[in-house]
């Protein structure tokens, strides 16, 4: 087969023919969350490491933490963390044999959103009100 034969030859389909799906996109958010929830980790052993080392140590980091970007990166973190649990729940029940039908991964996916969402805006309410 000829060089111009093989560049004209279609590539496998991928992003730029399949518009995305709710379950596309749920199946890569799923992935990053995971990756952010590794970096919360790092970011939460550096906080307890501050914590047990100074006052002043601490103090930089809860400075940081109530900047705007810290605020921005707490809560990112906080929506990362239930998605990763709501998704995590739906993938534990796809391995059990249930909700691969259409519309109850439909569903279900919506489902994890409205959860990741009501528990994000919650968690973050209710460590306003008891503050």
């Amino acid at each position: 087969m000829s060089s111009a034969n093989r560049s004209a030859r279609p590539l496998s389909p991928h992003l730029q023919v399949y518009k995305p799906q709710l379950t596309s996109v749920l199946s890569i958010t799923h992935r990053a969350t995971g990756i952010a929830l590794s970096v919360g980790i790092l970011y939460l052993v550096a906080w307890l490491c501050a914590a047990s080392s100074s006052a002043d140590t601490y103090a930089i980091f809860a400075w940081f933490n109530g900047s705007v970007v810290g605020r921005i990166m707490l809560f990112g973190w906080t929506f990362c963390l239930f998605f990763h649990l709501y998704n995590g729940i739906r993938h534990l029940f796809w391995d059990a044999g249930y909700g691969f039908e259409l519309k109850a991964a439909y569903n279900s996916g919506w489902a994890v959103v409205g959860a990741t969402a009501v528990s994000t805006v919650g968690a973050w309410l209710l460590a306003y009100a008891v503050r």
